[in-house]
């Protein structure tokens, strides 16, 4: 993964704390050749009088609040133009977040965005918004949702999907290893590859023949799981040391296997087709995502358009 260009998305709730920042800076220092775009959104009703009841006044307050972000860009981007590196800002005002973000996307394409995941106090855990859902669903670069902003990136880990059970190409899976490899490679980490599979209960198995031997059952579907992700790690020239095959719910096994094996990063790949697929996420995606305690950097296949994106 070489990375020339970073957009990071600044939050314009806190003056000081942005962790997203935080882990593009240490990023730098292993590819001291990137430029940033730190980009800010804000909006506020209270500033927004509408169509019929805009007015100057409001239209210089919306003005003077964006003039106010723009010098916070600029305090944030000193440090990295002193280390060396190219830095633009743009402070914008609107709506919705995700929109703008896609937008800029589009206009710059940059190789990396970063955008902090916050954390909900009451909790007590980390929460992906409705902006986070919506880029991991439409944004065409990599996605880097920032939950622990200072942890070293000593271990990286590719979360795969061998036999495609989740309608994800193959060719995505080799291009989620490319990734982790290049990225462990640059900042000297180690690099794993996980696959996580999940016979049917027994209580949901209704075929008589599999309930009479459901063990044998079990068995073959582990060893069809363990033989497919081998051939991959074998093709890939993953090491025995760094393959986990886990068995159990993915939203619970990936995240206890992220937090007892001490990754700092897990790469995972997302497909969207339409508006449809966008709406049927399911449920387990969204608590995997939520409940890993590391950085996520979602990859997106070759040649993926965002579908929310107006046709010619």
């Amino acid at each position: 993964m070489n990375i020339r260009h970073m957009l990071v998305v600044i939050d314009p709730t806190s003056e000081n704390e942005q962790p997203d920042l935080r882990r593009a800076q240490a990023l730098a220092r292993h590819f001291p050749q990137a430029r940033f775009t730190l980009f800010l959104c804000d909006y506020n009703a209270a500033l927004d009088g509408g169509i019929l009841f805009d007015t100057r006044g409001l239209e210089k307050a919306r003005e003077s609040l964006l003039k106010h972000h723009e010098d916070r860009l600029e305090k944030l981007a000193r440090p990295l133009r002193q280390a060396g590196h190219s830095v633009d800002v743009q402070a914008v005002w609107g709506k919705r977040l995700d929109r703008h973000i896609l937008r800029v996307v589009q206009e710059l394409q940059p190789d990396l965005v970063l955008k902090t995941t916050h954390h909900h106090n009451p909790l007590k855990r980390l929460l992906l918004t409705n902006t986070d859902w919506q880029l991991i669903r439409h944004c065409e670069v990599p996605l880097w949702l920032v939950k622990r902003a200072d942890d070293p990136l000593d271990d990286i880990c590719a979360s795969v999907d061998p036999l495609h059970e989740a309608d994800k190409p193959a060719a995505l899976d080799l291009k989620l290893i490319a990734t982790a490899r290049s990225l462990s490679e640059s900042v000297k980490g180690r690099m794993h590859l996980v696959h996580c599979f999940n016979p049917l209960p027994r209580t949901m198995v209704f075929d008589a023949s599999i309930v009479v031997d459901y063990d044998s059952y079990a068995d073959d579907v582990r060893k069809r799981h363990a033989g497919a992700f081998g051939q991959l790690a074998d093709r890939n020239d993953v090491a025995e040391s760094s393959r986990h095959l886990l068995s159990g719910y993915p939203e619970e096994a990936i995240p206890e296997f992220v937090e007892k094996q001490g990754i700092n990063l897990l790469i995972m790949g997302a497909v969207s087709r339409s508006r449809l697929d966008a709406a049927l996420i399911g449920h387990t995606a969204e608590r995997l995502l939520d409940e890993c305690p590391c950085d996520i950097l979602i990859v997106k296949p070759e040649g993926f358009v965002d579908p929310s994106k107006p046709t010619d």
